[in-house]
């Protein structure tokens, strides 16, 4: 098993998509790229913590490629939105990937590269940030598998 970071808006979104996605054995939502341990959610909407929404995925890299997650990535959120997505406003809805290796690293950025060489979104610049990955912190249990519990079919309907 491997593991791979990103953050893409609001968690529960990402994680429906990725839960998906053959291949992937677990998506776990919670919060990384901050300063503070253990935060709560109503810490990490305030805004002072810097952590993004993120998910965590344990995946088979023989049935899944780091490659084919990054395209479910890119294709699941705008990455030209500065923290946000959609009506969600705040740095903690912030675009970003978090390597675990040098691999993950240099796919991320050659994805990113292709993304905009592919001139997608025109003018719009990509800000998704590639950042080293660091301290995951698990969200809450109520956030876990928050729309197939709540029988939602996408965050905002």
């Amino acid at each position: 098993m491997q593991t791979a970071t990103f953050a893409a808006g609001c968690f529960w979104g990402v994680e429906g998509a990725f839960r998906q996605v053959k291949g992937v054995e677990s998506v776990t939502v919670g919060y990384t790229g901050g300063t503070t341990k253990n935060p709560t959610y109503e810490q990490v909407c305030s805004h002072t913590t810097g952590h993004a929404e993120a998910v965590e995925i344990k995946f088979d890299p023989g049935k899944v490629t780091y490659d084919q997650l990054l395209a479910v990535f890119w294709k699941i959120h705008d990455p030209t939105q500065r923290n946000r997505q959609g009506p969600d406003i705040g740095s903690n809805y912030r675009s970003a990937i978090f390597y675990h290796s040098p691999e993950q690293e240099a796919a991320a950025r050659a994805s990113l590269a292709q993304l905009e060489k592919s001139g997608q979104y025109g003018q719009r610049k990509v800000v998704t940030q590639i950042v080293p990955a660091v301290t995951f912190y698990r969200a809450e249990e109520y956030h876990q598998n928050y729309l197939q519990k709540h029988g939602l079919p996408a965050c905002h309907l």
